[in-house]
């Protein structure tokens, strides 16, 4: 079975980064969907609109790609065994993996406001909190190319 997965090392790994682009795709479009959000009359049909388009953005292609991501990402860090778990870079990796994985469980949060129209925050909050996944993501694949430590 371990060389079989060894062999499709590379597909995993292309599997691992299509995942990883969609789920940042999505972490990047929900937000953006909140901020034009935020400015609706509760009940418009604007906002009802929205509110569609934010439950199956997160259900269809958010959850499944975090899940893809990180199946696929755990496979790679087995099969790279000690060169992976004993560098520092992977444990960076994995601490700002933490922070996309808090901003997804606030996407989480923020979603259920918004579907029960109980959103407690502004447009500006959301274009700020949409810069949290691209810090994020900067700092992992310097982490990951670079791997300056």
């Amino acid at each position: 079975m371990g060389d079989v997965l060894l062999m499709a090392q590379p597909w995993i790994k292309a599997f691992h980064i299509l995942a990883v682009i969609s789920w940042m795709a999505a972490m990047l479009y929900l937000p953006r969907l909140f901020v034009n959000h935020a400015g609706l009359e509760v009940g418009s049909q604007a906002s009802e609109l929205l509110k569609g388009m934010e439950v199956r953005l997160y259900r269809l292609i958010m959850n499944p790609a975090m899940l893809a991501a990180l199946a696929a990402g755990v496979v790679l860090a087995v099969l790279g065994g000690q060169a992976v778990w004993g560098s520092l870079w992977f444990w960076g990796k994995v601490l700002f993996l933490g922070v996309l994985l808090g901003f997804h469980g606030y996407c989480t949060r923020w979603l259920k406001a918004f579907s029960r129209d109980e959103n407690q925050h502004s447009a500006r909050f959301y274009r700020f909190m949409n810069e949290v996944p691209t810090l994020a993501m900067i700092v992992i694949v310097v982490l990951v190319v670079v791997r300056p430590f």
